[in-house]
């Protein structure tokens, strides 16, 4: 299997865990890969995933299997990763307005100058996320969705590093791979969110994620 084709398949598998690993990690795997560091990827997930205890499906194990296994992960701890259902997300609403009742803040602007018009990228959105238990204003987090035709886990990495730049120190970005079926994580996003900016791309055959 090829280094494009490991990354390829360690970026899906973080698509897959997004909302469920910490974003203070998840931010930081996805840093790694885009830096060509998979094989810290491979060594450190599955351990992470075990002290978590997230549970993955058949098919998620699968994928983490393919992933990070040709990368030098420990195979025992891989095996250690717990089975389980899809998740819920009962916990977890997403919303298109956000704190400030608008759209007019730094991070908007900034990816909107950074991404618009860019090859490779559909469209770049966001939403507000919020989880059982938090504060009405305090616990929204921005969530940002882009649908992309190439570079998946360096454009997730770029734009990661444009947000902590601004400030968010755990950046939830989720760059779509046209071929991989979107989570209900994903999909509820895509639902509650706004239009930051369209690239230059139109993808063919694209899935309607509404």
């Amino acid at each position: 299997m090829s280094e494009h084709e490991t990354s390829l398949l360690c970026h899906e598998l973080l698509l897959r865990l997004a909302g469920r690993l910490p974003d203070e990690q998840l931010w930081r795997y996805r840093d790694w890969l885009a830096g060509d560091a998979a094989e810290v990827v491979a060594r450190s997930l599955p351990r992470d995933l075990v002290r978590e205890r997230i549970m993955l499906t058949d098919a998620d194990h699968r994928l983490l299997s393919d992933a990070v296994l040709p990368l030098g992960a420990d195979p025992a701890v891989v095996d250690a990763v717990l089975p389980g259902d899809e998740p819920r997300w009962d916990d977890c609403t997403f919303a298109a307005e956000s704190p400030a009742g608008g759209t007019g803040d730094s991070e908007v602007l900034v990816l909107g100058a950074t991404l618009r018009g860019r090859q490779g990228i559909h469209e770049v959105r966001s939403a507000w996320r919020s989880r059982a238990g938090g504060a009405v204003a305090a616990g929204l987090e921005r969530v940002v969705v882009v649908t992309a035709s190439a570079d998946f886990a360096e454009l997730a990495g770029e734009i990661q590093r444009i947000l902590r730049a601004l400030g968010e120190q755990e950046p939830r970005v989720e760059v779509l791979t046209p071929e991989m079926e979107p989570t209900v994580y994903h999909r509820a996003a895509l639902a509650e969110s706004v239009p930051i900016c369209a690239g230059a791309e139109e993808l063919v055959g694209h899935r309607a994620y509404e």
